[in-house]
């Protein structure tokens, strides 16, 4: 058999592998706080929050106008007032996929990893931020800025936010012996801080000693015997009532030196249980109480 000229055979070659579909580029990724890998968004134009520490963090990170949608629980800052409102707990998917949001923002601490599932499957990507330490919060503000908002203001409002947490430090009242603390949501049922919990951070920077941070639980629930063997010096709440209040509903608590002393103080919550940008405004609250507390 006669063979093909080689010029022919380059050339069929070449015509088979125009015909052929190249391979498509890897799409680019980026890393959430929580270690999943989502599509990344670039500038992107609507945003919805699912949860108010997230919103506020948005805001700071230059997102506020993108944001199409937020939490019924959202209060702050005033700018939400004009921004449409969705139930987060539990998630309505087919209300988040009608706003057409080009990303969703989730806190790891309020939002179902299933929910993100849900959306990944009709391609609208979910980043889930994470604070954890009182630093967290301008690293989150940075990060955010940086991949999706307005890098420049997350830059100026990260800096003011460790300007804060300076002051704090320049303003704590050091002793020989740190106050003991302990940090009630509930005062009936005595719910707390477990040991991941940010609210350690915000206590010792404060100048105070979390009694709740080598706990074995994340969110515990305390009991009667362990508030009267761990002897708070403050006791912090998130509830209206003083140390007759808790007095009153624990008999028991007497001789506890922070009931003994009218040594309780309420923060106000949203201070303190949204892991975003007050969390700073929070512990100056904090400091001063432990101020009042000596």
């Amino acid at each position: 058999m006669i063979g093909r000229p080689l010029p022919f055979l380059l050339l069929l070659a070449a015509l088979v592998a125009c015909s052929e579909p190249p391979e498509p580029e890897p799409a680019a990724t980026v890393t959430d706080d929580t270690g999943r890998t989502i599509p990344y968004v670039e500038q992107p134009v609507r945003v919805i929050s699912l949860a108010p520490s997230v919103t506020e963090l948005a805001f700071a990170a230059g997102l506020g106008d993108r944001l199409v949608a937020v939490t019924t629980a959202d209060n702050y800052p005033p700018e939400v007032a004009d921004i449409a409102r969705i139930s987060a707990l539990p998630l309505n998917h087919e209300e988040v996929v009608a706003l057409r949001p080009d990303l969703v923002l989730a806190s790891d601490q309020v939002n179902d990893p299933r929910d993100a599932e849900a959306l990944a499957e009709v391609g609208i990507p979910t980043y889930y931020v994470s604070v954890q330490t009182l630093p967290g919060v301008s690293r989150a503000v940075r990060a955010m800025g940086t991949l999706f908002g307005d890098s420049t203001a997350a830059a100026v409002y990260a800096d003011s936010l460790e300007a804060g947490l300076r002051a704090l430090d320049r303003g704590r009242t050091e002793s020989p012996e740190r106050p003991g603390v302990i940090f009630l949501i509930g005062d009936e049922t005595l719910y707390s801080f477990g040991p991941e919990s940010y609210v350690h951070s915000m206590i010792e920077t404060a100048g105070g000693r979390s009694l709740t941070a080598r706990m074995d639980t994340e969110a515990p629930i305390l009991s009667e015997e362990f508030v009267l063997s761990a002897a708070p010096d403050v006791i912090l709440t998130a509830f209206e009532g003083d140390a007759a209040h808790l007095a009153r509903l624990h008999p028991s608590w007497a001789s506890v030196p922070a009931i003994a002393g009218g040594r309780v103080h309420r923060i106000d919550a949203d201070l303190v249980l949204r892991p975003g940008p007050r969390l700073i405004a929070g512990t100056h609250a904090i400091q001063e109480a432990l101020k009042g507390s000596r």
